[in-house]
């Protein structure tokens, strides 16, 4: 399942938004240095749907705010 994520770097906590079925707005603490931002989306959607990390992989948007997921279910 591919999901579009709004990523918001540097937040002072951390939430999960769902806006639709496939699309998110992530707030995360972590800053948007060396993929930390990233790893760490990686690691709230892999607990939101209940899988594993290595099932979490992001197709487009490493270096953009705007993001696409691929979930392997």
């Amino acid at each position: 399942m591919y999901i579009k994520v709004k990523s918001e770097p540097g937040s002072r906590k951390e939430e999960i938004i769902k806006n639709k079925e496939d699309s998110f707005e992530i707030k995360i603490k972590e800053k948007a240095e060396r993929g930390e931002a990233n790893k760490r989306i990686k690691e709230l959607l892999s607990k939101h749907f209940n899988v594993s990390v290595n099932k979490v992989i992001l197709v487009k948007g490493s270096k953009q705010k705007s993001k696409i997921f691929n979930i392997k279910t």
